[in-house]
């Protein structure tokens, strides 16, 4: 049995940070719907416009808007989020893995890079969390072809 390359341990280090957390149509549709408000009114209150894309809002902490020790909205939460730690970068280059161990106690050294990868596509392409339109979804995310 291998071990598992990542287990959240609800630190909160990917929720800090300003612009990072994209929303694709999807993402707004089910987030909306987890607080009970319109995708417009989701839209007009947590989020902003960077560079041609919707991303949620940071408080004066630097935490996203719906950070409260932990994920207020975790069920409703963002494809982005939901990809933590498998993104593109992470997945391509060791090196990058090797940095976020830093900073996400969550990822497993042990496991090695080849099986985090393996571990990583497997989950994304089960949980449907690829990029499929990249005027609109994160960059982070990977293609199918990836």
């Amino acid at each position: 049995m291998s071990i598992k390359a990542f287990e959240c341990r609800m630190c909160g280090h990917c929720c800090h940070g300003e612009g990072g957390i994209i929303m694709s149509e999807k993402d707004r549709e089910r987030l909306a719907e987890h607080l009970g408000i319109s995708v417009q009114a989701l839209i007009e209150e947590y989020s902003e416009e960077r560079n041609g894309k919707l991303s949620l809002r940071t408080g004066d902490d630097g935490y996203c808007v719906f950070f409260r020790e932990g994920c207020g909205v975790h069920p409703g939460r963002p494809d982005i989020c939901r990809a933590w730690p498998f993104f593109r970068g992470n997945l391509i280059d060791a090196m990058s893995w090797e940095m976020i161990q830093e900073y996400c106690p969550g990822i497993a050294p042990e496991a090695g890079h080849a099986e985090f990868v393996r571990q990583g596509k497997q989950y994304l392409r089960e949980e449907n969390l690829l990029r499929y339109d990249p005027e609109i979804d994160p960059n982070a995310l990977i293609t199918d072809e990836d």
